[in-house]
């Protein structure tokens, strides 16, 4: 019997247009997740964009939806570079999902921009059990920042800052459990208008294996559950551990993502 949810031609995946749906409300949660707290989202061309200068991570620049004509989303991508290039960014980003064009990747190769990785949005399905983790606290942070920046090869001093604006946005939570005097892992969300995003899910290299990683994933999408998230949602990376991670931990595929990348550095002023 054929799944009326899914693709036909590809049973893993959910069919074109309730993907492109639900790429759309996931988009505009990313979105406004990357301008807390000082960013702005708007148009450039026919995309959908972010801009935050205190955010140090991709997500907090980056562009989505770019839906039109070949010619129009070519200028789009060219406008794009002089808009990240603007805000300090040294490579603009652009995330292709269904509500971009089909034809993107010849665009952007035209365009001298670059797939850089490929990703699945994935939906969590699963039951959502009593939390064993405890929400986190200012005192986390810097443990938070030095977990993170190793996981993402980033300057912690940056994510300190960019944490802390977070932890006081009441969309974002954290969850943390502690090994001894010291943070065993932590997980990130962000909940908007329904839709709630696992963004982050981090853990001591020493603790892995051990159940902290669920029990993180589990606290965190209870949170965003409490917060008034429907729909809750992550990215992985397709295939490898990440995807059997996510799948143990009750997300299903929704729809790919594929990241497309520029080098603006000789834009910089």
């Amino acid at each position: 019997m054929v799944d009326p949810l899914h693709d036909p031609d590809d049973p893993e995946l959910l069919d074109p247009y309730r993907a492109r749906e639900l790429a759309g409300l996931v988009e505009a949660a990313r979105l406004a997740s990357g301008a807390v707290r000082y960013g702005k989202v708007g148009r450039v061309g026919c995309a959908q964009v972010v801009v935050n200068r205190d955010n140090p991570l991709p997500l907090g620049n980056h562009a989505c939806a770019l839906y039109g004509s070949s010619a129009e989303v070519a200028g789009t991508l060219m406008r794009l570079e002089q808009s990240f290039a603007d805000v300090g960014r040294a490579e603009a980003v652009v995330y292709a999902s269904p509500t971009t064009v089909a034809e993107i990747e010849g665009i952007a190769d035209d365009a001298g921009w670059y797939a850089v990785e490929e990703s699945l949005a994935v939906v969590h399905r699963g039951a959502v059990r009593e939390s064993t983790v405890r929400a986190a606290v200012d005192a986390d942070l810097e443990g938070m920042a030095v977990l993170l920046a190793d996981d993402l090869g980033t300057d912690p001093a940056r994510l300190v800052r960019h944490l802390g604006q977070r932890l006081d946005d009441p969309r974002c939570v954290f969850v943390a459990v502690d090994d001894g005097d010291r943070l065993a892992g932590f997980a990130a969300g962000f909940g908007e208008r329904g839709v709630g995003l696992v963004e982050h899910v981090v853990v001591r290299p020493a603790r892995r294996r051990r159940g902290v990683g669920s029990a993180l994933v589990n606290g965190v999408v209870a949170a965003l559950h409490d917060l008034g998230a429907l729909l809750v949602v992550a990215h992985v990376a397709e295939g490898g551990a990440g995807e059997r991670f996510a799948e143990a931990c009750g997300f299903e595929t929704g729809y790919p993502v594929t990241a497309y990348a520029r080098r603006v550095d000789e834009l910089l002023d």
